[in-house]
């Protein structure tokens, strides 16, 4: 693996994290590197480093295990019930000097209070937060927000827990969360559309900015393929499949192989994808050879056993790739931590890219991109996390005029945010 040129701000956290015990939260608007900063980490680090996520294709994504199969957690509300561990996942926990979360806004607090218990009981360190363990969190809880459960769930937040989030969890009480917040944006360039993505991002969009935003994004979008950027999953399949339908010629099938212990639908890719010549697909994955990488839009121009795509003018031959998923175990022999791939799935990284939910845009960055954030948004960050994937304002088109009502911030992340440092001055 190539080594990563840190900036200075990220190799400043990276130390931090190397050189100290204490418990770190990485965070940071949209396009600061993150994702490059913990990459960097996994590669480098001198400790015994453990990856966990939320979800499976998060812990896919950073090459690590999810929280529950690391931890052999239950499903649902964990409570005060009894944490059940057998020798192999008390070894393993006893072996772990710094646990990484990525993604850590999707993580409940009942969550968080359940890896303290088990790294607590498992290390028989029962006063110490985390039995010991270093945390180190990476996300942004301006971006992505915990799921809520049913109603039953929902009570039993509302009485035991300030709010649901993964901060207001009964071990921050006991132990202490350093916040580092990285700055420097890689993804935009225009310090005016940089200053308007934080006013989303705050909830402090002003008349002017949604003037501006509304006026550039109400142009005729162009019918060129730009990407749409949906709330919906089904408005997403809706528009892929009218835009492959029209195109002519016969459609054809890649079926991924899943081999080993994949388990559940999560899976990284489309497990049947259908392609035709002429398809606008977008790349799952960076490659090797860097040609392209993850988010990367281009044109299927020929189908054989392999997938030939035309990016920026250059046409790529696309081979299957192999997604691994991982589980750490204890290795007795040399009382260290293993990582073993347990499970394999085989797919083309390409998915039909006319349209993608916002979530899954995610982490990508585009040109041009329309925004249709339909009948009204759901969720907290929703709104910022669409605007910010664009790399310049220019870029910008709205299926519809943004409403004061699509600027939603959970009021629970900004208590936090900023009881945890000085406001920064505006840009």
């Amino acid at each position: 693996m190539a080594k990563i040129a840190l900036s200075a701000e990220q190799a400043r956290i990276f130390e931090a994290i190397e050189k100290t015990r204490d418990h770190i939260f990485v965070t940071g608007r949209a396009g600061t590197g993150k994702s490059t900063l913990l990459n960097h980490l996994s590669w480098n680090t001198e400790k015994q480093l453990v990856i966990a996520a939320p979800t499976g294709v998060a812990a896919l994504n950073v090459g690590g295990q999810t929280i529950h199969s690391l931890f052999r957690l239950p499903i649902g509300v964990i409570a005060d019930h009894d944490i059940e561990q057998n020798g192999e996942v008390r070894k393993l926990l006893n072996t772990i000097d710094t646990l990484v979360i990525d993604e850590v806004s999707m993580v409940n607090a009942d969550l968080m209070d359940a890896m303290d218990r088990s790294l607590r009981q498992a290390r028989q360190r029962k006063t110490e937060p985390f039995g010991g363990v270093q945390l180190v969190l990476f996300g942004d809880p301006y971006q992505l927000a915990p799921v809520p459960g049913d109603g039953d769930e929902r009570a039993y937040f509302t009485d035991r827990y300030r709010s649901i989030w993964f901060f207001d969890a009964k071990v921050w009480e006991e132990a202490e969360l350093s916040i580092f917040e990285l700055t420097e944006i890689h993804r935009q360039h225009d310090d005016r559309f940089k200053y308007m993505l934080n006013a989303v991002r705050h909830g402090q969009v002003t008349k002017e900015i949604a003037d501006v935003l509304n006026s550039t994004g109400a142009r005729t979008a162009p019918d060129d393929g730009t990407i749409t950027l949906a709330t919906r999953n089904d408005a997403v399949n809706r528009i892929n499949a009218a835009a492959l339908e029209r195109l002519p010629g016969r459609t054809l099938t890649a079926r991924a192989e899943v081999s080993g212990d994949f388990g559940g639908r999560a899976y990284p890719a489309d497990e049947a994808l259908e392609l035709k010549i002429g398809a606008q697909v977008m790349f799952l994955r960076n490659d090797a050879d860097q040609r392209w990488v993850n988010g990367s839009i281009g044109t299927v121009t020929r189908i054989d056993s392999t997938v030939f795509v035309e990016v920026d003018g250059e046409v790529h031959e696309v081979d299957p790739v192999v997604w691994e998923k991982y589980r750490y175990s204890y290795s007795a022999a040399t009382k260290k931590l293993t990582k073993d791939v347990v499970g394999e799935f085989t797919q083309f990284p390409l998915r039909l890219a006319w349209a993608v939910t916002i979530h899954k845009s995610q982490g990508k960055t585009y040109d041009s991109a329309i925004v249709d954030l339909g009948a009204r948004v759901f969720s907290p960050g929703q709104t910022y996390v669409a605007l910010s994937r664009l790399t310049s304002l220019e870029g910008l088109y709205l299926s519809r005029p943004l409403r004061p009502s699509d600027i939603i911030v959970d009021d629970n992340v900004r208590r936090f945010m900023q009881h945890q440092q000085p406001p920064r001055p505006a840009l």
